[in-house]
């Protein structure tokens, strides 16, 4: 993106997304808590995937998410095939033994799922020390990191060891969002949703630690509000393709077209939320504290 357009003049001139969320499989190993995606539906074959890595032709970063996207034995295939693209791999880390060395040079990075330390991780998410077994494969193969929290009002207090973790590891970034009410998140008890000023205010006080702390990964925080709602398009297992997260829609889904059927350039058209998506590469829409070495 030109650092000197408008965000209105890129959403004028734009025909593709410039990033789409791709599930490779519905499946996981973990039970988190927040989890939205309770649906379980066969995973895409490789033939389909080709369709869709041809159909998504002028989109830049393609995230190949799940469930657990490293639970499918062909992931490396998977990644080989869709080598035209920047490629983001979020992931529970915990086949990371596996997948780690067929991933080294190809990916752009993984974001590796973390709430805290060992007993925040394993009330909210799983298996801390896989997590972290998995986390050293990765280190060890070159790939870049960064850390993604889920953010509840009982894990507010593990944040700052989250950031350490994170700086300990080097990390990119540490990226905290507030959890959706959809799937395993209807059960929570309503004083874990935190409001968005408590959001802004956990962050301001992160953001003053890090610079106290001189902790070096950049911090982020989405919350869910006008500005955020709908600004990705999640391509789900079966091909559907679906602004997320639309607060009045089924599932917080809205249908855009299905891309093993046509390219993303129709589904773009379709698409009603493209200044929220691009406000959101802006850094316009979420809370931001760059990477680097702050003040002392």
């Amino acid at each position: 993106m030109a650092k000197n357009a408008s965000l209105d003049d890129l959403v004028t001139a734009a025909t593709t997304p410039l990033s789409v969320i791709l599930q490779v499989t519905k499946r996981c190993n973990f039970d988190c808590s927040f989890c939205s995606e309770t649906l379980q539906l066969p995973d895409p074959t490789l033939a389909q995937l080709d369709t869709i890595r041809a159909n998504l032709a002028g989109t830049s970063r393609v995230f190949l998410s799940g469930g657990e996207p490293l639970m499918r034995r062909d992931f490396g295939d998977i990644v080989d095939m869709y080598h035209e693209y920047i490629l983001g791999i979020p992931t529970n880390a915990t086949r990371g033994l596996e997948h780690a060395r067929n991933m080294a040079g190809k990916i752009a990075y993984v974001n590796v799922g973390l709430e805290g330390p060992r007993a925040t991780t394993n009330r909210v998410r799983g298996d801390y020390d896989q997590v972290m077994a998995g986390v050293r494969a990765f280190a060890e193969h070159g790939l870049p990191l960064s850390l993604s929290a889920v953010v509840y009002r009982s894990t507010l207090s593990a944040l700052p060891f989250t950031c350490q973790i994170a700086d300990v590891l080097g990390a990119g970034k540490v990226k905290m969002i507030l959890p959706l009410r959809k799937g395993n998140a209807l059960d929570l008890a309503e004083h874990e949703f935190i409001t968005e000023a408590e959001a802004q205010q956990t962050f301001a006080r992160l953001s003053e630690l890090r610079t106290e702390h001189q902790w070096r990964p950049a911090l982020r925080m989405t919350v869910w509000n006008e500005h955020t709602e709908g600004h990705m398009i999640l391509i789900e297992v079966n091909g559907n393709a679906s602004a997320w997260p639309v607060y009045d829609g089924k599932d917080l889904l809205e249908p855009l077209g299905n891309v093993l059927e046509e390219p993303i350039t129709e589904i773009w058209k379709r698409y009603r939320f493209k200044r929220n998506h691009f406000a959101k590469y802006l850094g316009a829409s979420i809370k931001t504290v760059e990477a680097g070495a702050p003040d002392a």
